[in-house]
């Protein structure tokens, strides 16, 4: 019997607990988070295409992600990142 070979992408980086929860968000939550920032895309922080949770969840370059964390004052804390390459 062949023994699995690995690739290095069986771990899932979502999973680890300091790591909080990534999302892609569609058009037109998009559009929602733009103009209740009065913001363009383009000044959203960024994240990289190859960032091991970009990777996980497929994020393609010029998706927004949104991340959320776990807050000791808010509960949870939204943050929102454009993917580039």
């Amino acid at each position: 019997m062949k023994e699995k070979e690995h690739t290095g992408r069986e771990f899932n980086p979502l999973e680890h607990k300091m790591v909080p929860n990534h999302e892609i968000l569609n058009e037109d939550e998009v559009k929602e988070i733009l103009s209740e920032y009065n913001i363009e895309k383009e000044q959203l922080p960024k994240i990289r295409v190859a960032d091991p949770v970009a990777v996980h969840i497929k994020a393609k370059v010029g998706d927004v992600v949104r991340v959320t964390r776990d807050s000791q004052t808010a509960v949870k804390s939204l943050f929102y990142r454009m993917v580039i390459a």
